[in-house]
């Protein structure tokens, strides 16, 4: 596994032939998820590599992802499109994530039982070759573990008040501070054939 990206063959495929479309617009494809229900919903998250998406930059990857899919066609059934970015308390889907959050608290799932657990809890420490370094609390001690990246099943950044706190911080710094763009979902209309259904595809 080199990623959480995407986790079943048809999220795989997604992630294939949209990953493309939305670096050529000079953003990375974050996590895409093909969620079930009585409609289905395609969920993409994207950032700047950089970090920083705004509101009108999820509209413009939402419109060039809904073109492609159209060709390419890839999900049978009728799906609503949604397009975010990560949010604050960002799933950590890419080796270098780990490094880039060092020092910020995260909640990292397995895929087996490593020393008898599946869930781990604790402050971020980098990365050392393959292995995502974690400090954790054990037996009331602070000690930091490896976990091999290909071991994880799920992992996020935590909630935090330092974390918003830093999050405005940048926003501010970087002069794109706006409440609007937190956490904001694009949705795409449907198939212009069916004006009835607009959230077919």
């Amino acid at each position: 596994m080199t990623d959480l990206i995407a986790k079943t063959a048809i999220d795989r495929r997604l992630a294939d032939i949209i990953g493309p479309v939305i670096e050529g617009l000079g953003f990375e494809l974050v996590r895409v998820r093909l969620m079930g229900g009585k409609t289905r919903v395609l969920q993409i998250m994207a950032d700047r590599p950089e970090g920083g998406i705004v509101v009108d930059e999820c509209a413009t990857i939402s419109t060039a992802v809904s073109a492609v899919l159209d060709v390419e066609d890839p999900v049978e059934d009728n799906y609503i499109l949604e397009v975010s970015s990560p949010g604050i308390d960002r799933p950590l889907t890419r080796l270098k994530d780990f490094e880039m959050w060092k020092g910020w608290e995260a909640r990292i799932e397995t895929t087996e039982l490593i020393d008898g657990r599946r869930r781990f809890k604790g402050e971020l420490a980098g990365v050392d070759d393959e292995e995502i370094l974690i400090l954790i609390e054990e037996a009331g001690e602070e000690v930091t573990i490896g976990l091999r990246f290909d071991w994880l099943s799920d992992a996020k950044l935590i909630l935090t008040d330092d974390l918003i706190a830093e999050m405005l911080r940048q926003k501010k710094a970087s002069g794109t501070f706006n409440e609007a763009d937190f956490d904001e979902i694009e949705q795409t209309d449907g198939e212009d054939e069916d004006p009835a259904e607009e959230t077919r595809h």
